[in-house]
């Protein structure tokens, strides 16, 4: 009787030949045994999270799980035990990843078999569901049949036990594989972001993951279209600049265009044979690149790379004696009517086909002895500082509260910083600077004058004020006498020039600009330009009076009469004595 392995292959050919019937998607891929328990393991860890637990699962809870998932989805009776806590919840999530990733898991594919199976030339039932769940479960006791032979790989012969090395190696050549015929494939894209080290580590993932549920697709749709847009968008198109991906522009660049040469192999070579073996060494070159010869992932890639190469020359001539002979086998899968480069589409379905059969049979492989390697966190290291976990991976990264203070070499140095003098740039001022708002003062400046109480109030202060002796009263008569005729003169002097200065500043003033349009502007009578040259005095007077650091003060001036023919002169008899050089500097700055 033929091998559970050779039966399981019926079932899958099966569903590759009238899949179309009942998925919408014609490059949906499957799921093994191993895939089905790790996406089982996410599925738990996003209910433990929706209860507000964390993100994270207990291996013993992931096999108890494992073992009523399969025996619901069978539908075989369960054991005497109690249901699971949020079983319902875990089925729903745990099928919709499945829905979304365009995948399908070893029981769907026997649950259509019923309905897609060819009444005259298909067996009826290839696989029991006793026998699938014995070989899921990799326990060979629950099979209750006399000819149930061991488990065995589709391929002709056993493959020896591998190591986890190897088994990380192999599943990430697959994935890449797998992402050329599913791009909705986020299991795949997990595996294969940053392998080899492109900075993608877990926060870049989780900006992914966000981008991807903001926009309702796939990481690989999500990821693509943000580096199309960076590409070949305009300005107008740019994604903003708060973008978390922003950050990781370079390492999803290099992702994508990795992606693209794969692409281009896959349409440009005709040849399936000599395509694939194009495609395995592509991936064997980044994952070994910067690597020794002595090293194990190295030594892993490049027989991984051989055992791929010689099997997708196996599938293609199995596929050529099928066509030849009966049919043409698997269906593979039809480029879109509003496909661009349709010679790209139409050249690439026969590598297609057999990328399909290839992971197929990776899919028809016997489980995982160790459970606890495949879930566990400590994965095999295949580049940078950590190994691929998914769980790790689908976790978002924790914030930071705020509790644990900043390092002390943090600290330090942004004090540093912060004290550091910025310097300024020399500003160049125009003759107008007293109107600009002036900067703070340096701290020298400052501390020169830490009050406004010792502030100078003069630079050069005024003389004291001489002590005359006593005169007698003839004398003093005489000397007021000869005072009054020598001020008299020098009012009459200063009048004339105020008078003169008066006509040259006069068309300045409003009141002056009225009198002009007036008739009677040259009739002016002495009384009235004695006036005018009175208050121009005094106006003069005061502005010269004036200190530099200090308002000028009031000044009381007491006029007195000399009688002059035909003129009436004005004198000030109270007048403060201006320093040396101050009348100068006045005229100058009022020039």
């Amino acid at each position: 009787m033929e091998a559970l392995g050779e039966r399981l292959k019926v079932m899958v050919k099966v569903f590759r030949r009238e899949g179309q019937r009942v998925l919408h998607s014609e490059r949906t891929t499957i799921h093994g045994a191993d895939g089905m328990l790790m996406i089982l393991q996410l599925a738990m860890a996003e209910v433990n999270k929706q209860h507000g637990r964390e993100f994270k699962v207990a291996l013993s809870d992931v096999l108890m799980a494992w073992k009523h998932l399969l025996l619901d989805k069978l539908h075989l009776p369960l054991p005497n035990c109690a249901r699971m806590e949020n079983y319902d919840l875990i089925l729903e999530a745990y099928e919709s990843f499945l829905k979304r990733s365009n995948t399908v898991d070893l029981i769907d594919i026997l649950s259509m078999y019923t309905q897609l199976r060819l009444a005259d030339s298909d067996p009826e039932e290839p696989v029991s569901p006793i026998q699938l769940f014995a070989f899921l479960s990799n326990n060979e006791e629950v099979l209750e049949f006399p000819d149930s032979a061991v488990p065995s790989t589709p391929s002709s012969k056993i493959r020896p036990c591998c190591s986890q090395v190897k088994i990380a190696v192999r599943r990430v050549f697959c994935s890449y594989l797998s992402l050329l015929v599913n791009v909705k494939n986020d299991m795949a894209l997990a595996l294969t972001l940053d392998v080899p080290s492109r900075a993608l580590e877990r926060q870049a993932f989780t900006d992914v993951k966000h981008a991807a549920q903001n926009n309702s697709t796939s990481l690989f749709l999500a990821v693509t279209s943000f580096v199309r847009i960076i590409q070949l968008g305009g300005r107008g198109y740019a994604p903003a600049e708060s973008d978390p991906l922003r950050k990781h522009v370079k390492g999803l660049s290099d992702f994508v265009q990795f992606l693209d040469n794969l692409e281009e192999l896959l349409g440009e070579i005709p040849d399936p044979s000599v395509c694939g073996a194009r495609l395995v060494a592509a991936i064997r070159a980044v994952l070994v690149k910067g690597r020794s010869s002595g090293d194990a992932v190295y030594a892993v890639s490049e027989e991984t790379t051989k055992e791929l190469k010689e099997r997708i020359c196996q599938l293609y001539k199995i596929q050529k004696q099928i066509a030849k002979g009966s049919g043409t086998g698997i269906s593979p899968a039809r480029p879109k009517a509003h496909t661009v480069n349709h010679c790209t589409a139409y050249g690439g379905r026969d590598t297609v086909k057999v990328l399909l059969a290839l992971l197929d049979e990776e899919a028809l492989a016997p489980p995982s002895q160790n459970k606890a390697d495949l879930l566990s966190e400590d994965q095999p290291v295949l580049s940078g500082a950590e190994g691929t976990c998914i769980l790790n991976l689908f976790r978002s990264p924790e914030l930071s509260s705020g509790s644990s203070p900043e390092p002390l070499k943090n600290r330090v140095q942004s004090r540093r910083d912060l004290l550091k003098p910025k310097p300024k740039e020399g500003v160049i001022r125009s003759q107008f600077a007293c109107t600009y708002k002036d900067e703070e003062l340096p701290l020298n400046r400052v501390l020169e004058f830490p009050s406004s109480s010792q502030m100078p109030t003069c630079v050069h202060p005024a003389p004291k004020p001489k002590n005359t002796p006593p005169v007698d009263k003839e004398c003093s008569s005489d000397v007021v006498v000869k005072t009054k005729a020598k001020s008299t003169s020098e009012c009459l002097n200063k009048e004339q020039s105020g008078v003169q200065q008066g006509a040259v500043l006069g068309p300045r003033s409003g009141n002056t600009q009225k009198r002009l349009a007036g008739p009677g502007i040259k009739k002016k009578t002495g009384t009235q330009a004695q006036g005018k040259g009175n208050k121009r005095k005094q106006v003069d007077s005061d502005q010269h009076e004036g200190s530099e650091n200090e308002p000028p003060e009031k000044k009381q001036l007491t006029a007195v009469s000399v009688k002059m023919p035909g003129k009436n002169v004005s004198k000030a008899l109270s007048k403060k004595k201006l320093i040396a050089g101050q009348g100068k500097l006045t005229s100058f700055f009022r020039v």
